[in-house]
C-alpha cells in the first residue's frame, strides 16, 4: 500500500478531494490531503510573499513531519509544479508523482507554461481585480464544470491564488527524474494542458485520459480514484 498526498491546484482547498480520498482509503491506502499557505483555510496566511516555494514546502514538511515513506504525489493543474519541486527535493520519498491534467515543471514558471492567451487574461484580471498580487478564481464554466449541484459546490469555497506562485521559477536539481511519473489527462473540455498529456505519452509515462472537465475530483471522482489506483499498481 502507498501513502496518496494530494495537492490540490489553484483557488481550491484540501477539502476539494472529499469525493476522491475516501475511495482510496477503501481500497486500503492512507491519504492525506493538505491545503496550501494562503488559499481556503489557510487564506488567513496570505500575503504577497505566499510563492510556488512556499507551496512547495508546505508539501515537504508534511511529508517529513509524518516521516512518510512509498509517498504517491498527486498534483492538480497548478499542483503540478508543486509536485515536480517536492519530487525534486525529497526523491527518496516518493514513489511516483502523477500529474493530473495540470503542469510538467521543468525550471520555469507556471505563467511561461501557460498558453499565451490564458497567461494574458491570468495577467490582466491579476491587474484588473487582483490587487496586482492576486488571482481571482477562474470561471467553473471553462474549467467544464457543467452541473449546478457541482457548481454550487465549488463557489463558494474558491479563493484566490497568489500571483507569485504562478510567476515564481522552478529551480531542479534534476533527481526528480528519479521518481516514476504518470499523467491523468481530463479531455472532457477545451484541454487547456493537452500539450502535458502528449509530452507525456512521447516521453513513455504511463497515462490515463478521462472524459471530463478539468475538475475531475469533483465531477468524475470514481473514474479518477480508479485511475489513481491503477497507476499505482503499475508504480513497480
Amino acid at each position: 500500500m502507498t501513502t496518496f498526498v494530494l495537492i490540490h491546484g489553484a483557488w481550491h482547498g484540501g477539502w476539494c478531494w472529499d469525493r476522491v480520498a475516501p475511495l482510496l482509503r477503501a481500497a486500503g491506502h492512507d491519504v492525506l490531503t493538505p491545503t496550501l499557505t494562503g488559499v481556503s483555510d489557510r487564506a488567513h496566511l496570505l500575503s504577497p510573499q505566499v510563492g510556488l516555494d512556499t507551496h512547495i514546502q508546505d508539501a515537504v514538511s508534511l511529508v517529513e513531519a509524518h516521516d512518510l515513506d512509498d509517498v504517491t504525489l498527486v498534483g492538480h493543474s497548478y499542483g503540478g509544479q508543486v509536485i515536480t519541486g517536492v519530487a525534486d527535493r525529497i526523491p527518496a520519498r516518493i514513489s511516483k508523482r502523477i500529474h493530473l491534467d495540470g503542469f510538467i515543471g521543468d525550471g520555469r514558471s507556471a505563467w511561461a507554461l501557460q498558453p499565451e492567451e490564458i497567461a494574458h487574461h491570468y495577467e490582466t484580471s491579476v491587474h484588473e481585480s487582483g490587487f496586482g498580487w492576486l488571482i481571482p478564481p477562474r470561471s467553473l464554466a471553462k474549467l467544464g464544470v457543467t452541473d449546478q449541484a457541482d457548481i454550487d459546490w465549488l463557489t463558494p469555497r474558491l479563493t484566490p491564488h497568489p500571483w507569485k506562485a504562478w510567476t515564481d521559477e522552478l529551480p531542479l536539481t534534476g533527481a526528480v527524474n528519479d521518481v516514476t511519473p504518470a499523467y491523468v489527462g481530463c479531455v472532457g473540455w477545451m484541454a487547456v494542458f493537452q500539450p502535458f498529456l502528449e509530452a507525456a505519452k512521447e516521453d513513455g509515462w504511463d497515462t490515463v485520459e478521462l472524459q471530463t472537465g478539468h475538475e475531475a475530483m469533483v465531477t468524475a471522482p470514481r473514474e479518477l480514484a480508479d485511475a489513481l489506483l491503477g497507476l499505482v499498481d503499475t508504480k513497480e
